[in-house]
Formats: C-alpha cells, sequence, structure tokens
C-alpha cells in the first residue's frame, strides 16, 4: 500500500511567496473538513499576514479536509480581525472574504478540468490531457505576446496564473477573457473553467492534497504543487 499523502509546507511556503507579498493578507479556507467522530464536514477559515503560521496551520489540518485553498488577491488587511493568523470552524453566519473586500487584482487564473463525473478524482489519462492542454495554452498565447504563467498541477487538473495589475472591478475583462480562451481550447475531454473570475476566488493551495471522493487505484488523490515557473 502507498504511503498516505501529506502536506509539503516547503511547497506551501514556496507558492505563497510567489503570489504574495510579505505581510499581505490572505484568506486561507479548507472544505469539507471532518470533525468528530460522526465525521461532520464543515468549512474552516482564517486570515494570516504570517505566511509560516498559515502554512503549519494547512498542513496540519490539510489532512482533514477535501481540499484547502486561499484568496490569490490582496485582501482588505482589517479582515486580520475575523481570525488573526488562525482557523476557525465556520457557521452560517461566519463571513467569508467578499469580492468587495479585494483592492486589485494580481492574478489572471485559468483553471483546466478534464471531462468527468462530479465528485470523484481524475484517472491518469485524464490528468494528463488538463496538463497537456495547460502547456498547449501557454504556449499559444505565448507566441501571441503574453508572458510566461506560472503552471501549476491542481491534483487533478492544471492551471495557469498570469501576473497581472487590475482593480478589482475591471469591466469584466477577466471574465471575458477566459470566456474568449473557453471558446478557443474547450473540447469534449477538457474544459477551462469560466467561473473563476471573481477577484475573491479562492484558489488550491499547492503543496496540499486534492481529495475528491476515494482515493482508488483507477482515481487517486493527489498532491497539488508547481509545475514550472516562468
Amino acid at each position: 500500500m502507498a504511503p498516505a499523502l501529506k502536506p509539503d509546507p516547503t511547497e506551501i511556503l514556496r507558492f505563497l511567496s510567489l503570489i504574495a507579498e510579505p505581510g499581505q493578507i490572505i484568506e486561507l479556507r479548507l472544505l469539507k473538513v471532518r470533525r468528530g467522530a460522526n465525521g461532520f464536514c464543515g468549512t474552516m477559515s482564517g486570515y494570516f499576514s504570517d505566511q509560516s503560521k498559515l502554512a503549519a496551520a494547512a498542513a496540519e489540518h490539510g489532512n482533514s479536509a477535501q481540499g484547502v485553498y486561499v484568496t490569490l488577491n490582496p485582501v482588505n488587511p482589517d479582515l486580520l480581525a475575523r481570525a488573526a493568523n488562525r482557523l476557525q470552524f465556520c457557521g452560517k453566519d461566519t463571513p467569508l472574504t467578499k469580492d468587495g473586500e479585494i483592492g486589485v487584482r494580481r492574478w489572471l487564473p485559468i483553471d483546466l478540468d478534464p471531462v468527468r463525473a462530479s465528485g470523484i478524482s481524475s484517472t491518469d489519462e485524464e490528468h494528463e490531457s488538463a496538463k497537456q492542454r495547460a502547456v498547449q495554452i501557454r504556449d499559444a498565447l505565448h507566441s501571441e505576446g503574453w508572458p510566461r504563467p506560472i503552471l501549476g498541477d491542481s491534483g487533478n487538473g492544471a492551471h495557469l496564473l498570469y501576473r497581472i495589475d487590475l482593480p478589482a472591478s475591471d469591466n469584466k475583462l477577466v471574465k471575458r477573457c477566459l470566456e474568449a480562451i473557453a471558446l478557443r481550447f474547450d473540447d469534449d475531454k477538457v474544459k477551462v473553467d469560466q467561473a473563476v473570475f471573481n477577484p475573491a476566488r479562492i484558489w488550491k493551495l499547492y503543496g496540499t492534497v486534492s481529495r475528491k471522493g476515494d482515493s482508488v487505484p483507477d482515481r487517486p488523490h493527489r498532491l497539488a504543487r508547481i509545475l514550472e515557473l516562468p
């Protein structure tokens, strides 16, 4: 039996250093966290100015979560007071980061998902198809003058992250960009997720494990990670 996957704090810190300035406020959000003997699943959230504490919290609690995510764009610094450098379980009234609490856009995210039934991990073939599609998009856009992005493995698909500098209210520029990329590159095997355009979008934290459904030989859980840097 293969050893159980665990979060990688070194990879987590590496990614955080790429997407955020020192001291920038980041929301860490864990989805479907198992809690207690009855297996109750809930959401955990916290706001971090200290990247080392964020990495430690993600590593400590990540094994109990289906997925671990962070905000990509800078969060209003006042939100640190919601849960300062710590995680808490969220109730139905616990506030999470909203679009109006993001000041600027620093990243254009492109998420490539292999087509499959919901709630399950991808097969190795599906996973590889998404990574190949990400490389295809990266190379096509680069040939047209785009810069090189961060290339990431989401655990089930692939990611491209392009550095940008736009206001949070961007007149739907990011949304229209994702729609255009999807129109050009979608097919019946891999799709561009067109829903990731909003400024408060959370993003898979590289160095943590993606757990959709049970891990079975044909559809295993995997570690999300950085594949290439520009």
